[in-house]
């Protein structure tokens, strides 16, 4: 993990990488990266609360280990998911405590940093198994954001609710629900926490 932690310090001073990770710090939404090998590189705080797992014993864990029967996936069907520009699934996690919570996800297999990881972002949390879902409705592929939506997208991944973000910009809510709308248009996004998701895993360039 020591080379993953060194490549993860460099990326932050720089450009669209600097911006992935303080969105990736700050988000409200849980996050996860990890490795081809599926272990984990780094989580953000919103996926250590809902993990109830402390960071440090966290990095470098496989992931499945903290999943409810162990993986969701053979080493065949993780090989054909990286081939996709992203996956969906549910996984019920075990907490410190044996509880357990259930999260369904999408997954952004991208070379984030220079390097080839997987973002994993927590799109709905709730009890109870859910099965994942429909390969056949997996999200299209991204389309370009423009420098005003991309704006608007680097606020919402902050946690910015919509009045905020029109106070920031100076803009009307309406129109800030407008340029929300269109983006999740363009990349093929259900909600606005996957939109956040697949926006900062392929850094999209300005219309």
């Amino acid at each position: 993990m020591a080379g993953w932690r060194e490549i993860l310090l460099e990326a932050e001073g720089s450009g669209w990488a600097s911006l992935f990770w303080q969105a990736f710090k700050q988000s409200r939404n849980p996050m996860m990266l990890l490795d081809e090998r599926r272990c984990i590189v780094d989580v953000n705080g919103a996926c250590v609360r809902l993990v109830q797992h402390q960071r440090a014993q966290l990095l470098g864990l496989p992931a499945h280990q903290l999943i409810r029967d162990g993986p969701l996936f053979t080493a065949a069907q993780w090989r054909e998911l990286l081939a996709q520009p992203q996956f969906t699934g549910s996984a019920e996690l075990i907490h410190a405590d044996g509880s357990r919570v259930t999260v369904d996800f999408a997954g952004h297999p991208e070379v984030v940093t220079g390097h080839r990881l997987i973002l994993v972002v927590a799109l709905r949390v709730g009890r109870g198994g859910r099965r994942p879902a429909d390969p056949d409705e997996l999200p299209k592929r991204p389309g370009s954001l423009s420098a005003r939506e991309r704006d608007v997208v680097r606020l919402l991944s902050l946690g910015s609710t919509g009045p905020e973000i029109a106070d920031e910009l100076q803009v009307a809510h309406n129109t800030v629900r407008t340029h929300v709308r269109n983006a999740m248009a363009k990349v093929g996004a259900r909600s606005r926490a996957q939109l956040v998701a697949m926006s900062l895993a392929n850094a999209h360039a300005v219309d």
